[in-house]
């Protein structure tokens, strides 16, 4: 997937924190023509200007045991996990303006011994930030979620009406600094079927989603609902707001990905750095094929560009 970014050109800088050796080995493989460049954070050797196809610089880090495509081993996922903090580090500092995310195989890292849940939660605790919200991008389409990589049963009893305020702070505050929308408008999901029926499909809209949403306005932001999930993603609906506040990780993201799976992209937000990356997994069957379609890996970086350069 980074070689295929590297093939093509981009309006930002473009540093990959990789091995760079496993990269010249699959670039070979390939058949790929692409001059690998040495990244150390000092000119010449740091990035320049925009990226150019065919080349690629890179902040060599070396991996821990070999890699064979489409088989994750559990002895790089520290590795794996060095990748992100140093990243990190490197954006906290002001060295880059973003972090783009390629997709991690969770169930590795955890057979490595290692809780991680996902990108999201793990930046969050590296960064000591208290309420990230993930959000997903296609286009006009933006859909944040109240709750992340929860086990559906866990969902209700997650949501809180303060957690719901916050929650929709941040969303406010990204939509303004980041898209540049001077009044955003949210529509709020309802958690269950129908927004809960006036309380007969579930009380949650009553006893957590109504009060939040007033409390929402009586901070100044523009929030509608409780709207039940199978009529805010109607386009008569839709067209009317700026973001949804999905309830949980699927009762959202599925519009998201229908609306443009090669295109969408995972922005993170509560965070004191900006992260972007893919909407999707990790496609091991097509790992080292050169099949993999790079869309929304490249679709991650011209939004983080975006939202970098707005922000700036």
């Amino acid at each position: 997937m980074c070689l295929a970014l590297a093939a093509r050109d981009l309006p930002c800088e473009l540093v990959c924190l990789a091995d760079r050796e496993l990269l010249k080995a699959r670039a070979s493989a390939l058949n790929l023509r692409l001059t690998l460049r040495a990244y150390d954070g000092e000119p010449p050797a740091a990035a320049t200007g925009p990226h150019r196809a065919g080349t690629l610089t890179i902040a060599h880090q070396p991996l821990a045991a070999p890699s064979v495509p489409g088989r994750p081993d559990p002895a790089n996922a520290p590795y794996v996990l060095g990748l992100l903090d140093r990243a990190l580090r490197m954006t906290v500092a002001g060295e880059f303006d973003a972090i783009v995310t390629a997709p991690v195989h969770k169930a590795i890292i955890n057979q490595a011994g290692i809780a991680f849940s996902g990108h999201t939660e793990y930046l969050a605790e590296r960064t000591r930030s208290t309420h990230p919200v993930m959000l997903l991008a296609a286009g006009e389409l933006r859909v944040a979620l109240a709750t992340t990589h929860l086990p559906l049963r866990a969902v209700a009893d997650a949501l809180s009406i303060e957690s719901l305020l916050e929650t929709a702070v941040i969303l406010e505050r990204a939509l303004r600094d980041w898209w540049a929308i001077g009044e955003p408008r949210i529509a709020v999901c309802g958690l269950n079927p129908h927004a809960g029926e006036g309380g007969y499909l579930g009380d949650e809209e009553l006893r957590i989603i109504d009060p939040a949403i007033a409390r929402m306005r009586s901070a100044g932001i523009r929030a509608s609902g409780p709207i039940p999930a199978d009529t805010v993603f109607v386009p008569q609906v839709l067209e009317r707001y700026d973001a949804v506040l999905a309830m949980y990780h699927d009762q959202g993201l599925p519009v998201v990905k229908h609306a443009g799976f090669d295109s969408a992209v995972n922005v993170t937000l509560g965070l004191p750095v900006l992260r972007t990356s893919p909407d999707h997994g990790t496609a091991l069957d097509l790992a080292g094929t050169g099949r993999a379609d790079p869309g929304s890996l490249i679709a991650a970086v011209l939004l983080a560009a975006q939202l970098a350069a707005q922000r700036s």
